[in-house]
């Protein structure tokens, strides 16, 4: 027995299976916490190892270079090292709670942050909070099931590293919780709340202890917000609604072109060209954004927001600020697209909130200089309410954009602006979208697990696992007497009728040849073809589970053929072992 089992047999043998829970969202947050940090270091040394030299004061032809340099070693680590897709890490992450049985991969516990230190470090317009994320959830996965923990168990470890991410990287315990509840669709009963709070409160004081206790964006609050300015908070959650929603459609119609891409080169030539030129033009797209946060956040009215405009070709042209930032908020989707198809690593957290900084600051000003309704607005406060209303509005998680951006900033007295634009921006995104940009890929599949409870369980179900596989088969052409035969063999009355090449022609079910099956006489006189019957109903290995019950109901079948998406048979469903698995998982699912 190895040190591992060893340890393992005596928590089973001192510990009660909640406290032996805690312990492990314990040591998850620890993991996740250093993890964290670990991965912003990195960012940061390469960042600055490569741009720390530049003259703000015109634009600079390395930025054509270093992003491709970026996304071709990210490329090449991910094919010939890590030999796995690990992009879209909270889709992963959804995949494999609802479709994985709370299944990571070892590797993501490394994978995803290499690659992303080094894509964002070269300049990727992406995040490094979506690879943390994914990275918190493996831990914990894997630290589960190093432990032989059962896989609901599994599924909270996974909330855990998840809640643990987002606290130890933004310091935001609050916002770490919220985050596996809104995004991820933890339920939150008592069972499950305290091992994710002590998640986050545990990967929270490490970064202290590693950082201080600072907020992560220095933020002054420029004016108390006043009744009179509700009108504008509103229409500033729509504003960011319609950004949240062109930046969702947009990402997902570029993805589309580098899938037909296909090859790794191809993808790389389109990315990195793209990514490229647009960070040439437009600096502020280099790497995660939040130098351009901390100036927007940090500009007084006549202030330094013209520091955005550093290292570019419009350098010391303030006069077209306004142009180059709505420029920025166009191709900033772009951008992002361009280094995740191009081969990258990264997430849709830094760029939500670099659009939403970007967005807000746009409106206050815009506002200000035409002076529309004689109500005057701080550009500052209003930058920072964009962030939590496009955080909201991409991510479908209004109360995620409210306490992050709390704790992120220090912002706590716009508590209730905060509110106000992030349900607005999401109330806007979601008459369009229902989903989140994570949840929507899988959703259109069947596959993504809500807090309805009964869709959940459906969810959970494998359609692998209650299709029967054993049966034999009967041949069109095989007289009754060599169709007794087979059936004689087997327990079941519905039999398959194949063609020989596996492709389903029809059934038999034994009751409806009850008369004849027992008269030898008749056995070469009847062709299996002349016997069988089409079924009311052909079930398919790509349906989703809701769909298999439909067809049930609809049918009154109680046992119906699958096939592949090309007609070959592969088994039968009964409804009885199909309900048997449904109760089954909702007893597990339900208890606490």
């Amino acid at each position: 027995m190895n040190p591992i089992d060893r340890l393992a047999t005596w928590f089973d043998q001192h510990l009660t299976k909640r406290q032996y829970l805690l312990l492990l969202s314990f040591l998850v947050g620890v993991f996740t916490a250093f993890a964290a940090q670990l991965l912003k270091t990195l960012i940061h040394e390469i960042e600055h190892l490569l741009t720390s030299q530049f003259d703000a004061t015109q634009a600079n032809w390395l930025f054509l270079v270093y992003p491709v340099v970026g996304i071709l070693l990210t490329a090449l680590f991910i094919k010939y090292i890590v030999r796995d897709n690990i992009g879209h890490g909270v889709t992963k992450i959804l995949y494999a709670i609802s479709r994985k049985q709370g299944l990571i991969l070892r590797h993501n516990t490394w994978s995803s942050l290499i690659a992303s230190a080094v894509t964002i470090g070269f300049g990727g317009s992406v995040g490094a909070e979506s690879p943390i994320v994914l990275t918190g959830s493996a831990i914990g996965s894997n630290l589960g099931r190093i432990f032989h923990r059962d896989h609901k168990t599994l599924m909270l470890l996974i909330g855990c590293g998840a809640s643990g991410a987002v606290a130890g990287i933004f310091k935001a315990p609050i916002a770490g919780l919220v985050f596996t509840l809104e995004v991820l669709m933890i339920d939150l009963t008592m069972a499950s709340l305290l091992p994710l709070l002590i998640s986050c409160l545990t990967a929270t004081c490490i970064t202290y202890a590693w950082t201080g206790s600072g907020a992560m964006f220095d933020f002054e609050l420029a004016e108390p917000f006043s009744v009179k300015r509700v009108p504008t908070a509103v229409l500033l959650g729509v504003f960011c609604g319609l950004i949240s929603l062109y930046f969702t459609r947009a990402m997902n119609a570029f993805e589309q072109v580098f899938t037909r891409l296909g090859g790794l080169w191809s993808r790389l030539l389109l990315g990195g060209t793209v990514l490229a030129a647009l960070i040439y033009f437009f600096p502020p797209l280099y790497g995660e954004g939040y130098n351009t946060i901390n100036i927007l956040l940090n500009s007084s009215e006549a202030g330094n927001a013209e520091e955005v405009m550093n290292n570019s070709l419009f350098y010391g042209n303030s006069h077209l600020l306004l142009g180059y930032l709505g420029l920025i908020i166009v191709f900033k989707v772009f951008a992002t697209t361009a280094t995740n198809g191009g081969g990258g690593c990264g997430g849709t957290f830094a760029p939500s909130l670099f659009l939403g900084c970007i967005g807000g600051f746009l409106f206050s000003r815009i506002w200000n200089m035409y002076g529309l309704a004689g109500i005057a607005v701080p550009e500052t406060n209003y930058a920072l309410l964009g962030m939590a209303g496009v955080m909201s509005g991409v991510f479908h998680a209004p109360l995620t954009g409210v306490f992050l951006i709390a704790e992120l900033t220090g912002g706590y007295q716009l508590f209730i602006p905060l509110m106000i634009v992030s349900v607005c921006s999401y109330l806007t995104i979601h008459a369009f979208e229902p989903h989140s940009i994570y949840s929507m890929r899988l959703a259109r599949k069947g596959e993504l697990l809500t807090h309805h409870k009964d869709r959940a369980v459906l969810t959970l179900m494998s359609m692998d696992a209650v299709i029967d596989k054993e049966r034999p088969t009967l041949q069109i052409d095989q007289y009754l007497g060599q169709a007794v035969h087979v059936i004689a063999q087997s327990k079941s009355i519905h039999f398959a009728v194949c063609a020989p090449d596996k492709s389903l022609l029809g059934i038999i079910n034994v009751n409806d040849i009850r008369h004849i099956i027992f008269r030898s006489e008749l056995y070469r006189t009847y062709k299996v073809g002349e016997l069988m019957s089409q079924p009311t109903h052909i079930l398919r290995t790509d349906m989703s589970m809701p769909d298999v019950m439909d067809a049930f109901e609809h049918s009154g079948a109680g046992t119906l053929p699958v096939t592949d998406a090309d007609g070959h048979f592969v088994g039968f469903i009964q409804r009885s072992r199909l309900l048997a698995s449904y109760r089954k998982i909702m007893k597990d699912f339900s208890e606490e």
